[in-house]
């Protein structure tokens, strides 16, 4: 569910650079915002001689690590580079201000206070992240619902991670405040209610999808044409490398030695990846693998994938497919994906066998079998 979900999506860029991420809320709970660092600035005068270079910065915001990279250019140096990336970071940190659910100013934080007694005002960016997080809970039988926020507390994945399972009868008495169908929304006022008492909403699960996309309008609106943005395990990757080869996504092995051991590849241009794994943030109990990706209908973590990446035009429907589809599973998730206009998925089912859909057929690499284990 979309509260407590860990993505890790491992990304070679160029000369098998690897991005790997751990997402922060969907299930979990939604990690208070950090301050920001970028990366050393390289010598501008070399980079000019040595050809285009690249200008990364890294920070954290939405609860999770950000990681923007450009190249320079003719037209744009490393300071150029720089202050266009750090201008999208802003962006979402600006987003992540109206989304947290850590702020009590927050709308979000808002709409919950008010639950079950009137509605409350939201931004047209807030409002267009409920929208899709409802098109998602329809389109998929409403295993992925926003409303899991009812189980704050219950299961701690995070920087809190511990090993007890709750009681079922809490974990009942909460999921019964789980339902999509309560947020009512209006569009003319911009304003969201959630029905009953005592229910809350977290946009964990999909708001670092919509900040990705956020991210990499404000770099092509400044002149930018080859970059990434990654939040979390929500990446999009934007053009090509400066020789005008493709990107190499690699896809993390479930079971492996870490964020850099992938068992499949896929070249990519101008689309975004989100990954939803039952590895990063996880406990084993009695034989049994606990994680951070709940069921709504069951509150408790789902059983039918280890590992699951969408593969989509925009972050906003990867971030807000995967945990769906690892929740239905492969065959009714690969049913789901293909019923979305350009969406494909590589999913790693229970059982360890790997599934790829028909518009990634041809496209992926599968290297080899993901590695066995608990």
């Amino acid at each position: 569910m979309p509260g407590l979900r860990c993505a890790s999506l491992l990304t070679c860029l160029a000369a098998m650079l690897a991005l790997a991420a751990c997402d922060g809320p969907r299930a979990r709970q939604e990690a208070p915002p950090a301050a920001s660092s970028g990366a050393p600035a390289p010598d501008p005068g070399a980079a000019a001689q040595a050809g285009p270079a690249r200008v990364a910065v890294e920070a954290r915001a939405m609860g999770t690590s950000l990681l923007l990279a450009a190249h320079t250019s003719a037209a744009m140096d490393e300071a150029a580079i720089r202050a266009r990336l750090e201008k999208a970071i802003a962006e979402i940190r600006r987003l992540e201000g109206l989304m947290t659910t850590w702020r009590p100013e927050s709308e979000l934080s808002r709409v919950n206070a008010a639950a079950g007694k009137g509605a409350a005002p939201v931004s047209p960016e807030s409002l267009a992240v409920i929208e899709k997080s409802l098109w998602i809970s329809e389109r998929s039988g409403g295993v992925f619902d926003i409303t899991f926020e009812a189980m704050h507390g219950l299961w701690k994945f995070d920087e809190d991670i511990d090993d007890n399972v709750p009681r079922r009868g809490d974990v009942e008495r909460a999921r019964a405040l789980i339902d999509y169908r309560q947020i009512k929304l209006d569009r003319a006022q911009r304003t969201v209610m959630l029905g009953k008492p005592g229910m809350r909403m977290s946009l964990g699960g999909i708001a670092k999808g919509y900040a990705v996309d956020a991210a990499a309008r404000v770099l092509r609106g400044e002149g930018l044409t080859s970059f990434f943005v990654q939040a979390g395990g929500d990446l999009y990757i934007a053009g090509k490398k400066p020789d005008g080869s493709r990107w190499r996504a690699g896809v993390r092995d479930p079971r492996g030695k870490g964020a850099s051991d992938y068992f499949a590849m896929i070249e990519v241009e101008d689309r975004a990846f989100s990954t939803a794994g039952d590895y990063e943030r996880s406990f084993i109990k009695e034989g049994r693998r606990y994680h951070h990706i709940i069921d709504p209908r069951t509150g408790f973590p789902a059983t039918e994938s280890r590992s699951v990446t969408i593969w989509a035009r925009d972050a906003l429907t990867a971030d807000a497919v995967d945990d769906a589809v690892f929740i239905l599973g492969a065959e009714k998730g690969l049913e789901l994906v293909e019923s979305i206009e350009d969406c494909g998925a590589v999913i790693v089912d229970r059982n360890n066998r790997v599934w790829v859909s028909k518009r990634l057929e041809g496209k992926v690499e599968v290297l080899r079998q993901p590695t066995e284990g608990l």
